[in-house]
């Protein structure tokens, strides 16, 4: 599919479409540099129909902050408004607080909260710190190694495997099944939420037995305006954490890795002013963000950008290129670490604005900060080209990312 030009009136908008197997996308969008797509898009046509995929693409960062401001028109709800029946019966989990509107979504957003609360982050810190040295430890005298597979990958998974209470032999299972279901592979993925589910239902029986300290016996002891959560809730929660938990903060280091390769002038500023890595890591999010698009679904009849969309359509705000829309950032094609103000969109906005935003910038600062405090000269291995993760362009990272360096 190539978007050249606005194929058809709005008038000329079809019936409500319902969720495809696979999206098609032109291949700009799951390239490793989608940024000049994006801007001829929001050049000229910030709002933009596509017949292949009947949903509408937008890029605009005004736009794409209404849509996600504004819950009650553009809802979450994707699954549950445009699934045929067969598919509804076919679905592993009830949806997660991502996929929920007002009132629910509320409910048990406000329970989630309690979960990640700065106070439970920030206590993670020494921990987290004691994880990234100890794979740092395992590469210090190579003087080489793969950020991705040595580190950003096992890092959120050990956390997240850690704070549900998954034992330590399990965890490469939970990163097969994350895997797996941003894949493009539907069925497989199909298969993969089911493994997982089971083996959680069997975990969440042994906590119901036997409460722990972890996070499991806490969300079974919970309750939202006096009742507990369902099966079909906790199992929601607990891929929600899983998949989306580990995908963002791997792709959040990779990310940085390559930005900081693209310009090592950054890096040298970090050495001398430490301070400003809680400032380049939000760069980074803006810059090369590791989600670049979401989805939503019309309620009602809605203009955007002059267009009109019907209700039961579906919109997709590319959030990697709000993030570099010119109205908003000087400069959007420069990476600036000391960049202020940042109101970037990479995670998210308004009433779901992601809940585990913390704890993935507080992995991300503290392996960045070892890595820039123990390695000297950083430096890509450009005799393995960077690959894009298969993830239908939703998820921005790369498979792998080997490095060279010296120990300070």
């Amino acid at each position: 599919m190539t978007i050249s030009s606005q194929q058809t009136h709005d008038e000329e908008m079809q019936k409500p479409s319902r969720p495809r197997g696979e999206i098609k996308l032109p291949e700009q969008a799951m390239s490793l540099d989608p940024f000049p797509w994006y801007r001829s898009m929001r050049e000229s046509q910030p709002v933009y129909f596509d017949t292949e995929n009947q949903f509408w693409h937008v890029f605009k960062y005004e736009d794409a902050s209404s849509i996600l401001n504004d819950p009650a028109t553009f809802s979450s709800e994707v699954f549950q408004r445009l699934a045929t029946e067969e598919e509804k019966k076919q679905a592993t989990a009830e949806p997660s607080i991502l996929n929920l509107d007002p009132p629910r979504h509320r409910q048990l957003r406000s329970l989630v909260t309690q979960a990640f609360t700065p106070r439970t982050v920030a206590n993670l810190t020494p921990r987290i710190s004691e994880i990234v040295n100890e794979y740092l430890d395992r590469v210090i005298d190579q003087g080489r190694m793969d950020i991705i597979a040595d580190l950003a990958y096992p890092l959120p998974v050990i956390v997240i495997a850690e704070l549900l209470g998954i034992p330590t032999q399990d965890r490469d299972l939970f990163k097969h099944w994350s895997d797996t279901i941003v894949s493009l592979r539907r069925e497989e993925a199909i298969q993969a939420g089911r493994e997982m589910n089971e083996y959680l239902k069997q975990v969440t029986e042994q906590r119901r037995k036997a409460p722990r300290d972890d996070l499991i016996s806490k969300l079974l002891a919970a309750e939202v305006e006096g009742q507990k959560l369902s099966e079909g809730e906790l199992l929601s929660f607990y891929g929600l954490l899983l998949v989306a938990g580990n995908e963002t903060t791997t792709n959040l280091i990779g990310n940085a890795i390559i930005c900081f390769d693209e310009h090592p002038e950054a890096i040298e500023r970090l050495r001398a002013q430490p301070d400003l890595l809680s400032g380049a890591i939000e760069e980074v999010l803006r810059y090369r963000s590791p989600v670049q698009r979401l989805v939503r679904v019309t309620t009602t009849d809605t203009t955007l950008g002059g267009h009109k969309i019907k209700a039961g359509q579906l919109v997709s705000p590319w959030l990697g290129s709000a993030n570099r829309d010119e109205a908003q950032f000087p400069n959007p094609d420069t990476f600036d670490i000391s960049r202020a103000p940042n109101r970037h969109l990479a995670f998210g906005h308004g009433i779901h604005f992601c809940v585990g935003a913390p704890l993935s910038r507080l992995e991300a600062r503290v392996a960045l900060g070892s890595m820039l405090a123990r390695f000297g000269e950083i430096k890509r291995d450009r005799a393995h080209p960077l690959e894009r993760i298969p993830a239908a362009s939703a998820f921005f990272g790369v498979q792998k990312l080997p490095i060279t360096f010296s120990a300070r």
